[in-house]
């Protein structure tokens, strides 16, 4: 099963068995099923319940939010996480504050298309983690598996808070493997979980990022007889520091890997734990790895340029193993 059809069919499953859920964006309904197919089939399936939506990010927005005081489970997709920005007030104003304000809860799940394609450019391939975790009351979940964003998807719909569903545009058809939902391994949110153990060193990653780690790793391992354990974080907002102090204490060194921007992101967050709460562990500085500080480029060898891969990883892991 690919990543996006995992997706479709936890779409499919959640409103055959959630009657209070409907599906609201830009071009869902109808044959044209989203942006990148996400909901075909579905209007025809369940007519009245896979709703197009303006371009109106805000409006979306809003009206998801209306709904779910009203006792609905709204899922909101927007073509492209970087025009969340549009609705960056009702997200973070309403939709995050509305239990502490009110003592309702506000149980609607935003569908964020993230992550760089070569050709995206500025405004199509941004990661928004580093903005949407700032702010208390949002859940912000990132799936880098077919399981995860199967799984993930289910619980964040029946999750009470508004979660912020982070979808990686590559992995929608470049990520497949076997998946059975009857025997797959299900963590749950807020749960970080351990893709590959290791001695040495710890990556931590999420998203598409996840990929590079575990290829960095056994590149590591195969040429340069490198033990690097990798966390896949899932959940960057609330995190899972169990898990990430765990791994730390294990192997004393640290890289956090991230396809977003370096200023003010997640990568510094876990970091910022890591000699916090983990200073006692720790044997070497911890290790930031981010996109460049500039906005994303378009040519596709500026683009591969701008961002970090197993490559750097494995560089990057080779220098710290010297300190």
């Amino acid at each position: 099963m690919k990543y996006l059809e995992a997706i479709r069919q936890a779409l499919g499953e959640i409103l055959e068995q959630e009657p209070r859920a409907f599906i609201y964006g830009q071009d869902v309904g109808g044959a044209f099923g989203g942006a990148f197919k996400a909901t075909k089939g579905l209007a025809e399936r369940f007519p009245g319940r896979v709703l197009n939506a303006p371009i109106c990010e805000d409006a979306m927005a809003g009206l998801a939010i209306g709904a779910a005081m009203d006792g609905a489970r709204p899922i909101i997709e927007y073509q492209f996480a970087d025009f969340a920005s549009v609705a960056f007030n009702q997200l973070v104003n309403h939709a995050g504050t509305t239990y502490w304000r009110s003592g309702r809860p506000c149980p609607i799940t935003i569908r964020l298309p993230v992550g760089g394609t070569p050709g995206g450019g500025p405004f199509h391939c941004q990661m928004p983690e580093g903005w949407l975790t700032h702010h208390p009351g949002l859940v912000v979940v990132a799936p880098a598996t077919v399981a995860d964003a199967y799984f993930m998807l289910k619980d964040a719909v029946a999750c009470r808070d508004p979660v912020c569903f982070l979808e990686h545009k590559y992995l929608y058809y470049h990520l497949e493997s076997e998946f059975d939902p009857t025997t797959a391994e299900h963590p749950g949110l807020g749960r970080a979980v351990i893709r590959r153990p290791g001695d040495d060193l710890t990556i931590i990653a999420w998203s598409g990022m996840v990929h590079h780690a575990i290829a960095a790793a056994a590149e590591l391992e195969s040429s340069h007889s490198l033990s690097a354990e990798v966390v896949d974080l899932r959940c960057v907002r609330p995190l899972d520091e169990e898990t990430i102090l765990a791994s730390l204490s294990r192997t004393g060194r640290v890289i956090i890997a991230s396809e977003g921007f370096p200023f003010g992101g997640v990568t510094a967050e876990v970091a910022a734990l890591c000699a916090e709460k983990g200073f006692q562990y720790l044997d070497a500085p911890p290790v930031r790895l981010a996109s460049r500080d500039t906005p994303i480029p378009f040519h596709p060898e500026l683009f591969a340029a701008h961002h970090p891969d197993d490559q750097v990883i494995v560089q990057a892991a080779l220098e710290l193993a010297k300190f």
